[in-house]
Formats: structure tokens, sequence, C-alpha cells
């Protein structure tokens, strides 16, 4: 798992490559990635935005942007967490994603970046 700490708030990434959901003669490889934000702060936030940069072996980049995580807008108080589970599928056995989520503090409405670390998605037999 791999972490990172962005103005109080902390995520974290584990993924998992997917061999059910894959087919690499159809250069289709499938992770993936749960994620974990706690928030280490005082005050309550609440995650508005996600931007996602998901890069293959090849080069090939792909940016994604959108309101929330999974179709929500959580409010994480001090002290709580919110996990999900989503998925990418890429056209190489390897890859990586990084990216930003835009959060707020729900007590003044302040806007602020954190940041998602670089996380790589392999396949287990590329590993060996």
């Amino acid at each position: 798992m791999i972490s990172a700490i962005t103005n109080g708030v902390k995520v974290s990434v584990k993924t998992e490559y997917q061999p059910y959901y894959s087919n690499a003669r159809q250069m289709s490889y499938v992770f993936s990635y749960k994620i974990r934000i706690e928030n280490c702060g005082d005050q309550t936030v609440q995650l508005l935005k996600r931007h996602w940069y998901i890069i293959d072996s090849n080069g090939y980049r792909r940016e994604v942007e959108g309101d929330g995580v999974i179709g929500e807008q959580p409010i994480i108080e001090p002290g709580e967490f919110h996990e999900y589970v989503s998925g990418c599928n890429l056209a190489t056995p390897m890859g990586k994603m990084y990216g930003t989520y835009t959060m707020e503090r729900v007590l003044d409405g302040e806007l602020f970046e954190v940041a998602i670390p670089e996380f790589h998605m392999i396949t287990p037999y590329i590993q060996n």
C-alpha cells in the first residue's frame, strides 16, 4: 500500500490485478484499486472533485475528471475515513495512476487540493 498526506488528509492506495476481466490477446488488462481517505486534521472536509492521470507502459496518457468518487461527495470528520474501490483498464500489462482530489473545509468553505500518490498497476507475471 502506498500513502501520502497533504493538508492533513492521508490518501492510501492498494491495487490488484483482475485476471478474470483481463484478456492479454485483446490487450486488455484490468486492475482494481482501493482508496482510503483519512482526515488527519482537526476540521471536517468534503471531497468535491477528482482529477486522475492514467499512463500505460507505452506512454499513452489519459485524464479523467469529475465530481466526487463513484457517485459520492463524502464528508469526512476529523479522525474518520472514507474508502471506495474502483478500477482501470490498460492496453499494456503495467501502468500507473496519480492525481488530486479537490476538497472543501466545511467550516469556512476553503478549497484545497490533496495529492493522490502515484501508484503502479503491474500484472503478477511481469514481476517474476
